[in-house]
């Protein structure tokens, strides 16, 4: 596996748990305000058996492991390292950008993930230009269709960025996931370690205009406000 960072402590990745959170690298999207750039393009690599040591130690201190990157589910052996984390008793959380809803399935049909936060990354009609990627809307959909019929809890979430969404855009995307239980905003941060320079947060005022619009068809929060 290749695995970029292990975050040993978080209390907010995974809702509920207490949890440490490991970066997988590799990206098949090329999202301009990604956050991760260094995941994208390669960094210094943890070994699987330095991650597994880490958490034979932490067992009954840490409850949860969330997988993030990059896209995790690029990681051919990603089923086979969920199946020793869970040996261990560590409940289970993946970020995903729902390109591969069939390797999706695959891990919630055997039941070696109990948490599932999808990016949407905008309207579908600006996906592309979003996602830094095209092609790929067919297979969000089916992954947002997989996910609303899961029977383990999820989330869908968007980061906004000021120059790339628009309060309109939220109309389409609350009426796209409408019947899901949440759907979180969360607001663009310059990590320094962007794949874009020169892109800003949206203003409160506006991130509040987004959530009411969206609000009108799925429940909506923002978070960090």
């Amino acid at each position: 596996m290749r695995i970029g960072g292990l975050q040993k402590l978080t209390l907010l990745d995974f809702p509920g748990h207490v949890a440490c959170t490991v970066f997988l690298q590799g990206c098949n999207f090329r999202c301009p305000f990604c956050h991760n750039t260094s995941l994208i393009l390669g960094t210094d690599e943890m070994t699987e058996d330095e991650v597994l040591r880490f958490l034979n130690t932490r067992q009954g201190l840490l409850d949860g492991v969330a997988i993030t990157g990059g896209e995790p589910l690029l990681t051919a052996d990603l089923p086979d390292f969920l199946r020793k984390v869970k040996a261990l008793g560590y409940k289970t959380k993946l970020d995903t950008n729902g390109s591969f809803p069939e390797k999706l399935r695959a891990l919630l049909d055997e039941g070696l993930v109990d948490y599932v936060a999808m990016d949407i990354k905008n309207s579908p009609d600006k996906y592309a230009e979003t996602a830094g990627a095209d092609g790929m809307l067919d297979a969000v959909r089916k992954s947002v269709d997989l996910l609303k019929n899961a029977v383990i809890p999820y989330e869908f979430r968007t980061t906004v960025v000021d120059e790339l969404h628009e309060p309109s855009d939220f109309e389409a995307i609350g009426k796209w996931i409408a019947g899901a239980p949440q759907y979180f905003l969360q607001g663009f941060v310059d990590s320094g370690d962007i794949l874009r320079p020169g892109l800003h947060a949206a203003s409160k005022e506006k991130m509040e205009q987004c959530r009411s619009v969206a609000g009108q068809y799925i429940q909506t929060s923002i978070r960090g406000l």
